[in-house]
């Protein structure tokens, strides 16, 4: 694939000098004179390894674009990356390596509401702006975290709502029960998942939890099932929810399964094949097959211009929102940036339109987007928007 530069760093490297050397630096670290150095902590390895690949591939194509043109202000965007495997000590640890040995200007792209949180603190402490972490975990939207963090999409808590909505709503669905992660973001989905039923006056039927990091979902799907649910949420990535799925196809259970945006969609339509018809899924960017947007067209026109033939899908495609989100901030930021000038353009940029699509923020506002999107599993593994009632 024909990428722009980066560093990929096994997890446990040792400390290591920027690779330009020690220049000096006119403004905050990571800015030099023709380069913003940004990193980006996520999971390239293990059993969610494809939403990390493919959120970087998004991010690096709308830098390699911008980079084309000159970069912004003169100066070209590079992005260091390293592994975290999706745990959240790792993260951690890639986090303040990035700041402190690597001197990134800020993170990018953090893969996870476990990795994040445990990420927060370190960005909190060394005051460095985190942008567009792939999750959308409330902690990233509270007041505390205002300071530092620019969120792209919509919460969990909006998700979950929708899901609820449309179950119920759209399906006539009066018998929901819930699988989850046994982890943070598990909880938060589990949480979104009780509040939006309990607007409705509801109840789940049953519930079932697996660990991290595993597929191990037998005896959370036997759990779930003694209430014979006619619908089942799953919160977590895409091979323990395929697993999941593929489980209850065999012993013959057939309820409507639909799971959130984190799950990485074309890695679980893979992964399930002919077994994923009619599995639906929330999203928070819109369909990237389609074309009717300029910004679907911009991302086409990346992807086949900087990599070797890369399917579009919606990681890459909220990875390519986000470099764009970046690099309109620093845009607006000016020729002389800072970290907290950058927070400073953020707070007050009411509204951002990157061709057609609209992000808004203020003051008490960290996140640009509430859109949320239902989509289903079509024949060949194609997703499709689901028209509402």
């Amino acid at each position: 694939m024909k990428f722009g530069r980066f560093l990929l760093v096994g997890i446990f490297a040792s400390a290591i000098p920027s690779a330009y050397g020690e220049e000096a630096q006119p403004n905050d670290p990571g800015v030099y004179d023709d380069r913003i150095e940004f990193g980006q902590s996520a999971a390239f390895t293990g059993p969610a390894q494809e939403l990390g690949i493919n959120l970087n591939i998004g991010i690096q194509v709308a830098f390699d674009e911008v980079n084309a043109r000159g970069g912004v202000h003169g100066r070209r965007f590079d992005l260091v990356k390293l592994d975290d495997q999706y745990e959240p000590g790792l993260a951690a640890e890639n986090t303040q390596q990035l700041i402190s040995d690597h001197h990134v200007f800020a993170l990018i792209g953090e893969v996870g509401t476990p990795t994040s949180k445990a990420a927060l603190p370190v960005i909190l402490r060394s005051q460095v702006p985190f942008i567009g972490p792939f999750t959308g975990a409330p902690f990233l939207r509270e007041a505390e975290a205002h300071d530092w963090v620019i969120n792209f999409r919509a919460s969990y808590f909006e998700e979950t709502e929708k899901m609820v909505e449309f179950l119920t709503e759209d399906l006539g669905v009066n018998r929901i029960g819930m699988v989850y992660q046994d982890d943070s973001f598990g909880q938060v989905g589990y949480q979104g998942i009780l509040n939006a039923m309990a607007r409705r006056n509801m109840n789940l039927v049953g519930t079932g939890i697996y660990a991290r990091n595993t597929v191990a979902v037998k005896t959370a799907l036997l759990d779930v099932e003694y209430g014979k649910p006619e619908a089942i949420v799953i919160i977590g990535a895409y091979r323990p929810t395929a697993e999941l799925i593929m489980w209850a196809r065999y012993i013959g259970m057939n309820p409507t399964f639909i799971t959130l945006s984190f799950v990485g969609s074309n890695a679980l339509a893979n992964q399930l094949g002919d077994r994923g018809l009619g599995v639906y899924v929330t999203q928070v960017v819109p369909l990237p097959t389609a074309q009717d947007l300029k910004l679907t067209q911009s991302y086409h026109k990346a992807l086949e211009e900087y990599t070797d033939g890369v399917t579009p899908g919606f990681i890459s495609y909220e990875g390519y929102i986000i470099g764009r989100l970046t690099i309109e901030l620093m845009e607006r930021t000016g020729a002389n940036p800072t970290r907290e000038a950058l927070m400073n353009t953020m707070r007050s940029t009411t509204e951002m339109t990157i061709d057609d699509f609209t992000l808004t923020y203020s003051p008490e506002d960290n996140q640009g987007s509430n859109s949320v999107f239902i989509t289903k599993i079509g024949a060949g593994k194609r997703y499709l928007n689901v028209e509402r009632n």
